[in-house]
Parts: C-alpha cells; sequence; structure tokens
C-alpha cells in the first residue's frame, strides 16, 4: 500500500478512511499523539515514543485503548503492509466520541494511525529560520492535537522563505521551534532548553544529549536567549523526522558556522546511530 490509515481497528488508504462526527478531536481537538521515522520497515526509537504517547495520555486523563505491546504490534503489522519500508509513522489517541459536550466522555480513546512514505534529511544543507513570539499554553510539554499557534507560525516561516519557526517567551527566552526543538553550540558545549512545561521533550533532543555525552560535549540543560541564539557557535535543530540540521540564518541575519568540526561530528555520529538501527 502506498499509504495506510486505521482507526480502532479499521484499515485503509488514507483517502477512504472516514472519521465519525462525535469523535471528541472534531469538537476539542481532544487528543495526544506522537510520531517518528521507518526505515526498511523497521520503526526508530519507537519504545521512547510510545513512552512519551502514553505519557502525554496520561497527564490528560485520556484512557487507551491498548497496551504499549499492542500498541508497538498494529504498528509494525502497518509498516510491514507498505509498499516501502521508509515511512513516517503517526498515530494519535482522542479522549473518545460522545454528543458535544466540554466534561469528559467516559472509556477508552479512539486509536489513529497513519502511515505515510517518508525519507530523514542527512541534515547537510543548512536551513533559514525566523523568530516568533511564544503564543502558545503553558502546557508545551505534553504533545496535544492544539496546534493552530505552530500551524501558523509554520505558515509564517513558509512565507518568509524559511524552514523553521523558533519561538521565544516574554523576556527573550528561546522555547523551541513550531514542530522541532532548537539548541545552540556556545563555548563548545551544546545549550539546550530544560524540559520544563514550555517545551516538547522531543526524542531527538535526547539522543543529542546522549550522543553529545558519549562524544564528551559538555551538555547545559539551562534556559537562553534569543541574544545567545544569535551569538551561538552554532544553531541546530532536531525533530524526530529531521534528526539534527543546523541553521545559517534568523531573520535574514547569518548565523553560525563558528564551529563546523563539532557540528558535523554530532551529525554524523546521529544519522550513523539511525542507519545502524534501521539497516
Amino acid at each position: 500500500m502506498k499509504t495506510l490509515g486505521y482507526y480502532n481497528g479499521r484499515y485503509g488508504e488514507l483517502d477512504e478512511m472516514m472519521i465519525p462526527m462525535n469523535d471528541r478531536v472534531c469538537w476539542f481537538g481532544d487528543g495526544v499523539y506522537d510520531a517518528g521515522p521507518s526505515r526498511n520497515y523497521k520503526i526508530f526509537a519507537l519504545d521512547e515514543h510510545i513512552d512519551r504517547f502514553f505519557n502525554s495520555a496520561g497527564l490528560l486523563d485520556i484512557k487507551m485503548p491498548v497496551t504499549k505491546a499492542e500498541l508497538k504490534e498494529i504498528l509494525q503489522e502497518m509498516v510491514n503492509k507498505m509498499d516501502t519500508g521508509n515511512l513516517f509513522v503517526y498515530y494519535q489517541v482522542t479522549r473518545g466520541s460522545g454528543i458535544r459536550n466540554h466534561a469528559f466522555t467516559e472509556g477508552a480513546g479512539n486509536l489513529w494511525i497513519m502511515l505515510k512514505p517518508a525519507e530523514i534529511s542527512d541534515g547537510t544543507q543548512p536551513i533559514r529560520l525566523i523568530t516568533l513570539e511564544d503564543t502558545r499554553f503553558l502546557h508545551c510539554n505534553i504533545k496535544t492535537l492544539n496546534l493552530i499557534p505552530s500551524c501558523v507560525a509554520t505558515e509564517k516561516a513558509k512565507q518568509a522563505g524559511c524552514q523553521e519557526a523558533v519561538f521565544y517567551r516574554p523576556g527573550g527566552r528561546v522555547t523551541e521551534c513550531a514542530h522541532s526543538n532548537v539548541h545552540i553550540i556556545k563555548d563548545g558545549k551544546l545549550v539546550t532548553a530544560p524540559t520544563d512545561n514550555l517545551i516538547l521533550p522531543g526524542i531527538a533532543r535526547a539522543h543529542l544529549i546522549r550522543m553529545c555525552k558519549k562524544l564528551e560535549i559538555p551538555v547545559s540543560e539551562t534556559p537562553y536567549t534569543l541574544e545567545d541564539l544569535f551569538a551561538a557557535e552554532e544553531v541546530i535543530v532536531t525533530s524526530s523526522s529531521n534528526l539534527c540540521l543546523y541553521a545559517n540564518e534568523i531573520d535574514g541575519k547569518p548565523v553560525g558556522g563558528k564551529n563546523p568540526e563539532l557540528l558535523e561530528k554530532l551529525r554524523k555520529a546521529l544519522l550513523d546511530e539511525f542507519y545502524e538501527a534501521t539497516k
């Protein structure tokens, strides 16, 4: 199959799938999601993604309709049905179905899955960024379906000829990007925002931190500012779809390019890890 969808046990090509109007996602965006890449029919870092998925659901008191083991089995079965093993593997759970009512529905949630062909970027080409004030709510650590601010920011980045938008809070604290985490190299060490309620604890972020420690590159999980961002030796953007990208321009101003050896060491190590795990 070229694409594949799943809804509570029903399978089909994405353009054939139908969702009941009373699913709470239609009324409230009431749900959480997670996603990651597959290569050669092997889903990368699946346990880490599923752990975060279940944690997001738990933080919103959404009852999962399957166990972690059952979800892993469903996802792998679906990957195996595809024409290619290089995929974007997406899954979400909504709170359930019922006549529109702000109060929670009872019972287990609805499980959605979507697969489509996709390739991981090798990170060799620079990207351009813009900065935008972070007007999202204060639960950014939960991977919810409420993504309107991120969609608006992504469109503004696109209109500016950029690939991502970097969010900042009052006072200039950098949080994350519209759909990525952002980090800097400063004085030869990795500086990344702490995993508080203002950022999503990215899986690729965790792999970046672990790789830095493996390569004996110091890591500081501390808040940093726009001033730090523009003055950084390198600016790194990570996500499950793009494991290690780097920026050379923000708001039309050149950035980074001051520690290319360290950047290349990290990029290569992270891609090698991915290729090894999915060979």
